[in-house]
């Protein structure tokens, strides 16, 4: 599932190919993906125009001008794919052949057709993202926006806020416990391996053994590690070019995850892969000492 940076990617991409566009047809080929009556799609969605991109956690906002606000979530499989009236195209999300080929295909679920010609789709294989229809003013009290914590780069997640946190969950390991979207927005499974090896933190650490130096130590690793993943444009592009100039090659810079066998960047022991709270996790077993 593409995390907190991969997103942000997505929608700085976006941003870029789509506000401004005025959508002039919606077709809509898996109905459980945007799950709204045809004449409000066209009431609401057709003849609007783009005046924004945002992004909270994971989900991606399109904000209309006329009050409303279209939510996309890409779960395990889903793609944002903008194909220009020339032939340039813009993608993002989960990495595959649909990128590049010929659409709509097998996997479009929604396509919103812009005045320009230029075509957006929204892609998804196994069918578990999803499209909403909101009023721009009642994002905050949708279902999933609701019960998010803070961005990690944000003024809200601070330092006391992250050791909080963890005084509640205090018999829970660590890294399940950053990996709740309640706790903190947009760390998936590959951020939290990564911060936890740059604070030097075993992922099985319980959330109350820390000692405030420790906490300290999470809270700027998190920090530093999303904002090298924004940096490097994520890590779900590493198939194609985006719209922003470049591939997303946080991988290639990547101090753990997927390089199990390989030798620590710091220390040069062995990575380990092990599992945690059911998660494939990669560790340095020197590093991160066994709690």
């Amino acid at each position: 599932m593409p995390e907190g940076p991969e997103v942000e990617t997505i929608r700085r991409g976006l941003e870029l190919g789509v506000v401004g566009q005025k959508i002039a047809r919606v077709d809509v080929a898996w109905e459980r993906s945007f799950a709204v009556p045809a004449d409000l799609i066209e009431q609401i969605v057709v003849g609007a125009a783009i005046s924004h991109v945002s992004r909270r956690a994971k989900v991606l906002i399109i904000e209309l001008n006329n009050g409303y606000s279209l939510l996309f979530h890409l779960k395990m499989t889903g793609q944002m794919v903008l194909v220009k009236a020339d032939g340039e195209r813009f993608a993002g999300g989960h990495p595959s052949e649909s990128m590049r080929s010929q659409l709509p295909d097998t996997s479009t679920r929604v396509v919103f057709g812009f005045e320009s010609g230029d075509t957006l789709y929204f892609n998804d294989q196994r069918k578990f993202g999803w499209v909403k229809l909101v009023p721009t003013a009642e994002i905050k009290q949708d279902a999933l926006v609701a019960r998010l914590g803070p961005e990690v780069l944000s003024d809200e997640f601070s330092i006391t806020y992250l050791q909080t946190q963890l005084d509640r969950h205090k018999r829970a390991p660590i890294k399940p416990v950053i990996l709740d979207q309640s706790t903190v927005a947009g760390i998936g499974n590959i951020y939290a391996d990564e911060s936890l090896h740059l604070a030097k933190l075993h992922p099985r650490r319980l959330a109350g053994s820390l000692t405030p130096i420790e906490v300290k130590r999470l809270y700027k690793a998190i920090r530093q590690i999303i904002a090298l993943g924004i940096e490097h444009g994520g890590t779900s592009f590493s198939h194609y070019v985006n719209s922003l100039g470049g591939k997303g090659d946080y991988l290639q810079h990547a101090r753990v995850f997927r390089r199990e066998g390989q030798p620590c960047p710091v220390c040069g022991t062995i990575i380990e892969k092990i599992r945690v709270a059911g998660r494939g996790t990669h560790i340095c077993p020197k590093c991160q000492k066994t709690p």
